[in-house]
């Protein structure tokens, strides 16, 4: 398994507020700029597939393969390969929520993944968790 970036982020809102934003998937595009459209299949619950597609690249078919109450991890399947975005979600001591997105490639094919999406992935992940941070937020302070 490569890594092909890591992003973290602390905040103010709660992890369920990341969460609400995750599972409406309708809604990616808005804070992922990477993203032309994604969708569920079903509901947002572990072993739920669905489809995405990024700008400029194929349709990707997805299972969300963890869902814990701290973990969302989805892997994208590729031709030889699976693309894993694994989000852990805590809460410190001082009640902030921390957000860390960690993008990864594994298969026989990665080596070639990594070639055309690694540097892009790897440029964009802070970038768009910081976004999502902002979302989140701002969806906070909206309900309060």
């Amino acid at each position: 398994m490569m890594t092909l970036g890591t992003a973290q982020i602390s905040s103010a809102a709660a992890p369920a507020a990341f969460f609400a934003h995750w599972a409406d998937m309708a809604t990616w595009p808005e804070w992922n700029a990477d993203t032309e459209w994604a969708r569920l299949d079903g509901p947002f619950t572990q072993g739920s597939t669905g489809a995405l597609k990024p700008k400029g690249g194929p349709r990707t078919k997805f299972v969300i393969d963890v869902l814990t109450e701290n973990e969302f991890t989805d892997v994208s399947l590729l031709l030889g390969a699976k693309l894993t975005f694994r989000h852990l979600v805590e809460t410190d001591e001082a009640g902030t929520t921390v957000v860390r997105v960690t993008a990864s490639l594994a298969g026989p094919l990665a080596w070639m993944w990594n070639m055309i999406l690694g540097k892009g992935i790897g440029a964009t992940l802070q970038r768009d968790l910081d976004a999502l941070k902002a979302a989140a937020e701002a969806k906070t302070e909206a309900v309060a």
